[in-house]
């Protein structure tokens, strides 16, 4: 092995978005920070409608600013994913409010 496959090698093994994971039994499987219940499309949702990032650390308390940068390059690496995520959850939300 010559020291450029080697390197290549040692890039497909380190994980592109180290804070994100997906999980079947949290949060439906979406992409969330890893190791909490926090998924990504709900800090791109806060970040669309106005709050900055120092707002959503703040409002997160336990999400540390790297773990918030890396949910936004997630999104923008699976955008369509994220996308309908919010999508979903917004339907979730209005069938909820429909429900009361």
């Amino acid at each position: 092995m010559n020291l450029e496959s080697g390197m290549k090698a040692t890039a497909r093994q380190q994980r592109t978005h180290p804070y994100i994971s997906k999980q079947g039994s949290v949060c439906g499987g979406r992409s969330i920070i890893e190791r909490t219940r926090i998924p990504v499309w709900s800090l791109v949702k806060w970040y669309k409608v106005g709050f900055t990032i120092e707002d959503i650390i703040r409002e997160f308390p336990g999400v540390t600013p790297a773990q918030v940068h890396d949910a936004f390059s997630y999104y923008y690496d699976n955008s369509a994913e994220i996308e309908q995520d919010i999508v979903d959850n917004e339907d979730e939300v209005g069938l909820r409010n429909m429900i009361r």
